[in-house]
Parts: C-alpha cells; structure tokens; sequence
C-alpha cells in the first residue's frame, strides 16, 4: 500500500485550486494579524514614550515650555554645535525635565531635585524638575493624531484579518468536505467491485465502521488539522521574521523549539501509533458486534443469551476504554504541561536578557521592543500549542486512513460499461471442478447441459454443492478446473458485469431494500416504467398484496422488508426478477421458507416467471420440482443420479428415498 500521508496529499491535490485559495487567503489574514505588535511598538516608542527621546531648544519649535521652544531631536536635522539637548525622563507616574544631555540610561531615581541614573558601576546626576500634567501634555499632545492613525490602521488589519479567516476557513472546509465525498464515494465503489469472498471474511459491521467512522476521522484530519497546522506554520514562519526584525540574537534561541517540536511529534507518533491503531480495531470490531446482534436480536431473545451478549460486548467495550485511556495519559503527558514549561522557561529568558540591561548583563531595549517581543513569544506558542493539541487527531486519521485505504486498495474488477446482447440461454458445465479454499473441492467433474426454456433443478443434502454451483455460474467465485460457457462463450471471456446482465436470481429469503416496493421492483433503473412495475407485481399474482396496502406500489419498505410476510417479500422478489427479463433465472430455494396456501401462489408465480427462460432451481422441496426438464442430485460435490422425477423414481436410488422421506414427512405432519 502506498505511503498513507502521500494518499491523503494526492486527494487534496484534486480540490487544489480551493486549498490553495484558502491557504493564501491564510497567509493574508495572519500578515494583517501579526503587523499589531509592530503597530504598537511605532505607537509606544515613537508616540507614548518618544516623549523621552531628546529635544532641541529651537527659535520656532513644536512645543513651548518655560518660555522656550522645542523641537524633537528625532524630527528634524539638527546643528548640534549651535542646540542646546534637554530631556524629559519618567520615573514611576511622574515626568522630569531634564535641562542637559544625558550620554547613558539606566535605574532611574528622584530625591530632593536631583534625579540619579545607575548601570552596572556608572552612576550619574542631573538636576531636575517635576513637570505638572498640563506641561506633560505639551510635549504628548502633537502625538495624538499619530496615534489615531495607528489605531484606526491597527483597526483596519483587524478587519481584514477577520474578513480573509472566514474565507479561508469557508473555503478550507468546504475542500474538506469534497475530500471525504470522494472518498467515501470511491470506497463505496470500491465494496461492490469486491468478490463476494471478501464479506464472507470480513464482517459488514467492519465494513460499515471504514466507509463511516474511519472516513470521519479523516475528515477531521482536513477540517481542523489541516487548517491548525498549516495556520500555525504560516503564523510561526511570520513571528520568526518579526522577532528577527526586532532582535537576531534572541531570534535565534527561539528556533530551538523547532527542533524540539519535531522530536516531540516523533516520540508520539511512535507510541499513539500504537495505541490509535487498537482503538479503531476496537471500535470497528464493536460496530460489528452490534450489528450482528440487533440482527439477531430474535434469537438472542429467544434463547435468553442477553446476559452473556451483553458481557461479550462489555468485554470488547472495556478493551476499548483501556486504550483510549492510555491515548488521554499520553496526551495529557505531553501537551499542556510541556507547553507551560516550555512557555515559562521562555520568559525567565526574557526577563533576564531585557531585565538584565540595567545590571550590566544584557542588553537594553526600549519599552516597545520588549512589548513586541512579548507579545510575539505570547502568539508564537499558540501556534505550539495548536500542533500538540492536533497531533491525536494527526495519528487517529492516519491509523484510519490505513484502514480505508487498504480497503481501496483490495484487489477487486472495475465496474465496466460493457454491454452483450441477451442471452439465448444455453448453459454448459463441462468438468468443473471447484474449490473455496486451496485442494478442498466442493463441487468435482461436474458436467451437464441446459437448453433454452429447460429447468434444472439441484437437489442433495447441505453441503452437497447446490450453492456452490450457482456461485459459479453467477461468478461470484471462479472455478478452478473445467469450463462454464454461456451460448458456447467460456464465462471467463466476458466481464462479471456482461455475465450477469441477463441473468437473474431469487433467494430463499430474499432480500428487500429501505424504499418502497416500486424502487425495489426496479432496483431504481431509470429505464424501468410504473407500468412494467405494475404489471410484473400482476403477472406474479401481487395483486391482493396491492390492494391491502394503503399507498399500493409506493407503499414503504422498512430494512429488509420487516413490515411484510415471507410471502409478500417473495413475490416483490420475483417481479423483480421478472421486470428485468433475464434469460436465466436462478431460484435458490425459492419456496422453502413459504407455507403451504402461500406456495399455491408462489408456484403460480414460478409458471410466469420462467417461461421462455432458462431456470436453475435449487429445490429443498421435491414436490416443487416434479416438472423440471432434468433433476442432478448431488451428493459431497459429485452427480449421483440425474434425469427427470419418474426416471428418478424408477431407480430406487437416493432422489427416491428423499423423496419419499418428504412425502411421509408431509403426511405425518398432515395428520
């Protein structure tokens, strides 16, 4: 099987044109996104707490104080030699006019009209003045409308931001949503290209769990994974930029946690690998119990065995439960406890690579810079966060996704447009032998002959081969020794399809689907008129069937046709058979499960339905074959007797003695 992250890579790829879409629309929200930081570090050192940076006393400046005009230094090309510098320092909640130049910052304090700066071992004093709230908004007041700029261009990323969110994660899940119909579609394409061996091995309920909870698994894999990985990928790529823009150094000491993060999504994977596998076997096996059992939920009644079901479901409830409790000690272990000592370990950097200026140990940066810094490690982990928080949902979809794909990828026949003229109906078994399971034959040298309008019927005890033969014809499995030819054509020289396109088959307990009695007419064949319908239920004798339902063929049919009798079903199953024309008809033990009143009328049914057909009957009660053109009676796979019912008789042989057990049987039971 091909490598699951590149099968998932290669359906996305169909849906391309709107991932892509989504992903730039992505990459645009989180530019307009991640440009607040930057936005507030303008605002705070050049805006809020640019107040500090030096002015100049000018003859015509920007702000008059004392008596004196200024200009900021920062704001015009100054002539120092012919400028006095004065500076403006807050300490606490109060501001300090400073008339001089002041080469170093650092710990600031105030006492008695002397403000002293200290760092490390340099230490210097000023002579200042506390200025009142109405001087400091002098100085504060030319920054207001640069303020209101930055605030109203911070508002309108946000706004962009939002707008290109919805998209992308409109257009994201909608890609994902198209992923999970194709692939449910191929994989349900997939179960009907299957040979009937592959359900006699795998349980429905099995199969039903990968067409449904495994493909929703991987649908959460495109909705959220997808979208919160690539999201943080987009966010942490754009937050390493900033925090290069802002400081190398530092910059440089953050990629740690990519090489952490890869080694941590390695170390899970190798033990939730595990542990998800177990639990979707577990889960599988759990929907396939269920369902066995409410099918069977008659039996299970019958014979009071609800307390022992129970406890074998309990059983395999409980394994589930331990796994699933191991998944959340692993989790737990492994996301949120390691993100905060991650996060916190983080920030003792910080405080001490920014903090430490003031002591001679790092470096000082304005307050802008350590604001954006912050608050950029503060986003940096969310995007963290987001991908140790998914990477259950990574490995429960790949483990799922192992399991539908290796559904797919099951050997199987295409379903082929094809199509071969009807059959004239001549049937020839020529040396068949075959064989379930490797040198085990249940059906050996059989050779017979059927004409067009004939009707054979197959008789013997169970597992005497008289299914075996129909699974053959039907290619339902292949023989391995002998030919089968339709029309002199070998069966193996046309499509599945082509073989069983004039071909039709009546079960012992046929099988009706949730519609109504019209859609399981016609299989929903669109070719199929209400009046073919119609008349085929007629031809049948359905006709008081009809009368008694309220809404007549569009009368409704629960699962299996629960809500009608073994009689009712039967004959819904022969019009089917019957609308579609086959030139073969296969009636698999059609009226063994029919009482004695209802068979009059299936046997009227039979009359209509196989004339002018070649018929395959598969009889359990002799009295319903008496007509048959030829009998075979079968016994451990091979052909003991064969001919019509009074040669049959006339030998005395095995047909006469089953023969005659059923009719004393019948009249016991008479009696």
């Amino acid at each position: 099987m091909k490598h699951t992250g590149k099968r998932f890579f290669n359906y996305a790829m169909q849906f391309k044109r709107t991932i892509l879409l989504s992903l730039l629309f992505l990459s645009i929200a989180a530019a307009a996104e991640l440009t607040g930081p930057f936005i507030a570090k303008t605002m705070i050192d050049n805006h809020i707490i640019g107040i500090e940076q030096p002015w100049v006393e000018q003859q015509e400046g920007d702000v008059t104080y004392a008596g004196r005009e200024f200009v900021r230094a920062d704001r015009m090309e100054i002539d120092w030699s012919k400028s006095d510098e004065v500076n403006i320092l807050q300490i606490g909640l109060n501001y300090y006019f400073v008339d001089g130049m002041i080469p170093f910052d650092g710990e600031r304090s105030f006492h008695e009209g002397e403000l002293m700066i200290t760092r490390g071992d340099e230490q210097a004093s000023y002579e200042a003045s506390q200025m009142s709230q109405a001087d400091i908004y002098l100085f504060f007041q030319q920054e207001i409308p640069y303020l209101f700029l930055l605030m109203g261009g911070y508002l309108l990323l946000i706004i962009i931001s939002a707008f290109f969110h919805y998209y992308q994660s409109y257009w994201l899940q909608t890609s994902a949503n198209r992923i999970i119909k194709k692939m449910r579609e191929d994989v349900f394409a997939k179960v009907h290209e299957l040979p009937v061996n592959y359900f006699d091995r795998l349980p429905t309920g099995k199969i039903v769990s990968r067409i449904t909870n495994d493909t929703e698994a991987i649908r959460e894999l495109y909705v959220r994974v997808l979208a919160t990985f690539f999201t943080s990928i987009v966010y942490m790529i754009g937050i390493f930029i900033a925090l290069f823009l802002l400081d190398s150094r530092l910059a440089f000491a953050t990629l740690i946690l990519v090489p952490i993060l890869i080694i941590w999504m390695i170390v899970y994977r190798k033990f939730a690998g595990k542990y998800n596998r177990v639990i979707r076997e577990k889960l599988s096996d759990i929907n396939g119990r269920i369902n066995e059992n409410i099918q069977g939920m008659p039996i299970v009644q019958a014979f009071g065995r609800e307390k022992e079901v129970s406890e074998e479901f309990e059983a395999l409830n409980k394994e589930h439960f331990k796994y699933n409790n191991k998944m959340l000690t692993l989790n737990a272990m492994t996301s949120f406890n390691l993100i905060n000592l991650f996060r916190n370990v983080a920030f003792v950097v910080l405080i001490w690579y920014f903090g430490g200026g003031s002591i001679g140990v790092g470096t000082v940066f304005s307050l802008g810079v350590v604001y954006a810094f912050v608050d950029y490690m503060n986003r940096l982990f969310e995007p963290v966060n987001g991908i140790v928080n998914q990477l259950a949902q990574l490995e429960e979809a790949r483990i799922a996704g192992e399991r539908v794909f290796s559904l797919i990828d099951e050997p199987g026949i295409a379903l082929q447009e094809g199509h071969r003229p009807r059959f004239h109906g001549d049937v020839t078994f020529d040396n068949v032998s075959f064989a379930y399971e490797e040198d085990q034959y249940v059906l050996k040298n059989i050779s017979f002959s059927a004409k067009k309008g004939e009707t054979i019927a197959f008789v013997g005890h169970t597992g005497s081969g008289k299914s075996s033969i129909m699974n053959v014809l039907f290619r339902f499995y292949d023989h391995q020794i002998g030919k089968v030819t339709v029309d002199g054509i070998d069966i193996h020289n046309m499509t599945k399809q082509e073989l069983r396109e004039h071909m039709a088959i009546v079960l012992q307990d046929p099988f009706l689907f949730t519609g109504t009695i019209a859609s399981n007419v016609s299989m929903n064949d669109p070719s199929i008129t209400r009046e073919q319908i119609m008349e085929a239920l007629e031809k049948v004798g359905a006709n008081d069937l009809l009368r008694t339902l309220p809404n007549g063929i569009d009368e409704e049919v629960k699962e299996k046709g629960s809500t009608l009798s073994a009689g009712q079903r039967q004959l819904i199953s022969f019009a089917r058979a019957l609308v579609f024309d086959p030139a073969i008809l296969i009636l698999d033990e059609a009226t063994a499960n029919i009482d004695t009143e209802t068979e009059e009328v299936i046997q009227r049914a039979l009359a209509v339905v196989k004339e002018g057909r070649t018929t395959f009957v598969i009889a359990h009660r002799l009295s319903t074959i008496r007509q048959a053109d030829n009998i075979l009676v079968l016994n451990k796979g091979e052909i003991v007797e064969q001919g019509n019912h009074e040669q049959l008789m006339s030998l005395s042989g095995r047909y006469y003695h089953m023969y005659q057990l059923q009719k004393g049987a019948m009249r016991d039971s008479a009696s």
